[in-house]
């Protein structure tokens, strides 16, 4: 690994430990939490948010879901892997284990939420079943819609989502400490917000559904079910406490490194209008930022999108002329789609190599086959689970 290459990967790896769930977890029980009758731990970093808190209050009840790739028996709790991004009949096992559990907790909550906890945990609201979640489900991640409409559209199919946890807990208190991998932080959107009140309504759902073309393909159960009308009922109050975000992420990688520039707004938005506003900010130098970008799914390939905004920065990069350069794009979580990439670490060789390789890159976009291009150069992103999730970290490194 070159020079920029390791230095791209160390600047990355700071963000990523800033988000480190066991600190964050002990620093907020720190502040004089009271003993739970129940632990819940939902989503990617639940593992070891759970172990923080089993050693806070070691005699608690506690129930830890999370994805496959971070499951592992943890002393004192019920462990449940689950499926992610699609949701799978052991997260609707997880699901009814978790509701069981907080109708009979019998005094206070403590939820620990963090990214993913959306699809590991569905809860069909009655009539609908799992397959009408995992039919929706697919339907959204390959709409190009941001996390935000994606959650408002789950939170209306959910017995857990948009307060449902506060619901089921009732009338005993939930605290929630809440590892941020939503830009902007909405705590309504992290998770599809098990513990705050909904983003939208049943009409908004419908509204969303209809206006990017999909409510004709959603289940007929899922369209009945929205157009039903239910009345409005009080959500029980919880206190919601943020313990990590992708922000603060961002801000580390700026400590670990002299003078580099940081996009101020959060990278959002199609991957290709992403890689322009990227490559139009990135002077010489170092330019960081953090955030979490949508790719519109047209073909059968396999990818994600940090992996295709790798790709697209280096067919940018190109078109302007750069030849001395290096970035780094991946999701803190270790792991970008369906694949065990983490995202792309492409510099000025990158199409060079993927050509030498036989490899159409244009063709293997349209197919959003970008796994498949990255290995070609060998410039795949892998570091493994690494047990927290606060969103998409970038780095470039721009030398000429």
């Amino acid at each position: 690994m070159n020079d920029s290459r390791g230095q791209a990967l160390r600047i990355f790896q700071a963000g990523v430990a800033a988000a480190d769930p066991v600190a964050a977890v002990s620093a907020a029980l720190d502040d004089g939490i009271a003993r739970p009758a129940l632990i819940v731990a939902v989503g990617k970093a639940a593992g070891l948010m759970a172990q923080a808190a089993l050693a806070r209050f070691p005699d608690a009840p506690c129930i830890v879901v999370t994805n496959y790739e971070n499951a592992e028996p943890i002393d004192g709790a019920t462990v449940f892997a689950a499926g992610h991004p699609v949701p799978d009949e052991n997260g609707a096992q997880a699901a009814k284990a978790v509701i069981a559990g907080l109708r009979a907790a019998g005094g206070p909550v403590l939820a620990l939420i963090s990214g993913g906890g959306s699809a590991l945990l569905p809860a069909p609201a009655a009539p609908l079943t799992l397959a009408d979640k995992q039919r929706v489900n697919a339907l959204l991640l390959a709409s190009g819609l941001d996390i935000t409409c994606m959650n408002l559209i789950r939170q209306q199919l959910s017995d857990l989502k948009g307060g449902g946890f506060l619901r089921q807990a009732a009338p005993h208190p939930v605290t929630a400490l809440i590892l941020s991998d939503v830009v902007g932080d909405d705590l309504s959107v992290i998770a599809s917000g098990p513990t705050v009140a909904p983003i939208g309504t049943a009409q908004d759902a419908m509204a969303l559904l209809q206006a990017r073309g999909l409510w004709e393909q959603v289940p007929q159960a899922v369209r009945d079910h929205l157009m039903a009308h239910r009345p409005a009922v009080d959500l029980p109050k919880a206190t919601n406490i943020l313990i990590g975000s992708n922000s603060q992420s961002v801000a580390a990688m700026a400590a670990a490194v002299s003078g580099a520039h940081v996009i101020g707004a959060p990278v959002e938005g199609d991957v290709r209008d992403a890689a322009r506003l990227i490559c139009d900010a990135a002077g010489p130098g170092i330019t960081l930022w953090g955030g979490e970008t949508t790719v519109q799914l047209r073909g059968a390939g396999r990818g994600g999108r940090n992996q295709e905004l790798a790709l697209w920065i280096a067919q940018e990069a190109a078109s302007r002329g750069w030849t001395n350069w290096t970035c780094l794009q991946g999701g803190t979580d270790g792991r970008d789609g369906p694949t065990e990439a983490a995202g792309g670490l492409v510099d000025q060789g990158t199409l060079d190599r993927i050509a030498a390789a036989g490899g159409n890159l244009g063709a293997l976009l349209a197919n959003n086959d970008s796994y498949a291009a990255l290995a070609l150069a060998g410039d795949l992103l892998i570091t493994g689970a690494t047990g927290t999730n606060v969103a998409d970290l970038g780095v470039l490194i721009r030398n000429g």
